[in-house]
């Protein structure tokens, strides 16, 4: 089963029980923080751009981007850009396998591109389980280790796109559908 027709939208007074109410897999836990976490972190945090992850009335996951954020990576590193990228991913345990996910990381990417970026960033914690696998296979590449022993991973936007997402089921999340294609809340 795929998704029919995702969006994003923002998180507001109406759906942030539903977003709060959001839980992975028991096993997934101990590599994203709970969404209730993810917004207190956002309300303090002016760059985090928090989103709920909808299909028709349910909401099936939250993903969370940051923008023009100094990276300690990047430390020493002289005239280093500020980043873009995902901050969190949390897809509904019964809702995953249904491309929630890489859609969400899509329309993030796609948001990095209109706001001016060239490279989305991600970071993510090792483990059986984690999610390695699916970043990588969205065509991130590993950069190295954060401070904080989370792999950091880059994903060149500027890469041009042989056909659209809907077509190519496995393209890298590089080249998403643009954002106006899909259908979006009016406040996203």
């Amino acid at each position: 089963m795929t998704a029919a027709h995702p969006r994003l939208e923002k998180i507001t007074p109406d759906n942030v029980l539903d977003a709060c109410r959001l839980e992975v897999a028991p096993e997934q836990r101990r590599f994203v923080s709970p969404v209730a976490q993810s917004l207190a972190e956002a309300y303090v945090h002016p760059v985090a751009w928090p989103r709920l992850i909808c299909d028709g009335e349910r909401a099936v996951g939250f993903v969370m981007a940051y923008f023009d954020l100094v990276f300690d990576f990047d430390a020493g590193v002289p005239d280093a850009p500020k980043r873009s990228g995902l901050w969190r991913l949390a897809v509904a345990a019964g809702e995953q396998g249904r491309g929630y996910g890489r859609f969400a990381v899509g329309a993030v990417n796609e948001e990095i591109r209109r706001r001016g970026g060239t490279v989305s960033t991600v970071t993510w914690k090792p483990g059986e389980g984690g999610p390695e696998e699916f970043y990588l296979g969205l065509g991130y590449r590993k950069r190295g280790l954060t401070d904080d022993g989370e792999y950091l991973g880059d994903l060149d936007l500027t890469a041009a796109c042989p056909e659209p997402l809907s077509a190519v089921p496995q393209s890298p999340a590089a080249c998403p559908e643009p954002l106006s294609a899909v259908p979006q809340s009016p406040a996203a």
